[in-house]
């Protein structure tokens, strides 16, 4: 195995792309996302097939140096498949490569067979852990790679899903999980993927800053800590600074939402987070004022540690309205950058 460093599960959605192309190259090339695109439903096939070939041919673009998975986890059969076919149809132009897994319909794996086959960029095989490991998830695995053949390569996408402090036995059941898995195939990558992020509500952010608990990254030390030969070669991965939930709803119209948003910054053991205003005449005042206490931390990297740590001293150090204070998306931007830069300078430690 000789897999990237770090694999983030982002949405395949423009902030997220964003954010990916804002990297600096060097840790661009540390990072081979799994791009989740969303579930959406009431939508005839001709405009489902449309859609996600817009955001597909999006991801090729911002791809077009380095390879990437991408995923439909939530979807119906419907969706999963017109997925699979517009892969399918981007062939040999696009460094994307399909996922498939065990207990996926019969059609939906055939179709992401054939559009690995179709580009020869290879196939993620992504096998979902919320619990206990099921050990007759190994023949089905073994049944993925035997159909597979020895002409497609194939990554191994181990996905505990949310890892919160609850689940103490995420790491006993994730090296469960490797110990059975690693040993069927020589896997081009093998990756562990797990969430941490908690989900947000406007109570938590009353109080100024809030620190949560980096409970996914937690679950990776005690991972690397198991002396399991093989680890060295499995690749970190979570699901940056959005809830595990957040990758199966559906994404909102645009119209309306909170009044609220959230500011992200990751340190080493927790993600700081800290409210920021959508709307409201105090909205310029109040955000910056919670950007320069983002910059007042004693693990503040500095403005030059990536591009969402200067757009955090923009913010602090502006002026007048509330141009440069940001909104939603530009929060969430702006996380994913400075968090996926940390996460693969720590990696590199």
């Amino acid at each position: 195995m000789s897999g990237p460093l770090y694999v983030p599960v982002l949405q395949a959605r423009p902030h997220a792309a964003e954010a990916y192309r804002q990297l600096s190259p060097a840790v661009q090339r540390a990072v081979v996302p799994l791009w989740s695109f969303l579930p959406r439903t009431g939508l005839s096939l001709d405009a489902l097939t449309a859609h996600l070939q817009r955001e597909a041919h999006a991801l090729n673009k911002v791809q077009r140096h380095y390879p990437a998975w991408v995923d439909m986890p939530v979807a119906d059969e419907t969706q999963l498949a017109a997925l699979a076919g517009v892969l399918s149809d981007l062939g040999a132009l696009t460094l994307l490569r399909p996922v498939t897994g065990p207990r996926r319909t019969e059609h939906q794996q055939s179709s992401a067979f054939e559009a690995a086959r179709r580009s020869g960029r290879g196939l993620g095989i992504r096998v979902a852990l919320s619990g206990e490991w099921d050990g007759a998830t190994t023949p089905l695995v073994r049944d993925l790679l035997d159909r597979a053949g020895l002409a497609v390569e194939t990554d191994l996408l181990l996905d505990l899903g949310a890892v919160r402090a609850d689940r103490t036995d995420a790491v006993k059941e994730a090296l469960r999980a490797l110990d059975a898995l690693i040993p069927l195939t020589q896997w081009r990558t093998a990756a562990v993927l797990s969430g941490g992020f908690p989900e947000v509500t406007a109570e938590m952010l009353e109080q100024g800053l809030r620190s949560e608990p980096r409970t996914d990254w937690q679950c990776w030390c005690g991972v690397t800590d198991s002396g399991r030969s093989y680890v060295p070669s499995v690749s970190y991965g979570d699901y940056g600074i959005q809830p595990t939930r957040a990758f199966t709803r559906e994404p909102s119209a645009g119209r309306g939402g909170p009044p609220w948003g959230v500011l992200r910054y990751t340190i080493e053991e927790s993600f700081v987070l800290g409210k920021m205003l959508a709307r409201g005449d105090d909205r310029a005042a109040a955000n910056r004022a919670m950007a320069r206490k983002i910059l007042e931390l004693p693990e503040f990297r500095g403005a030059m540690a990536s591009s969402g740590e200067s757009w955090l001293r923009d913010c602090a150090r502006g002026h007048g309205g509330a141009a440069g204070t940001g909104n939603a998306t530009v929060w969430l931007r702006v996380g994913n950058v400075q968090h996926m830069s940390y996460v693969v300078r720590s990696l590199l430690v």
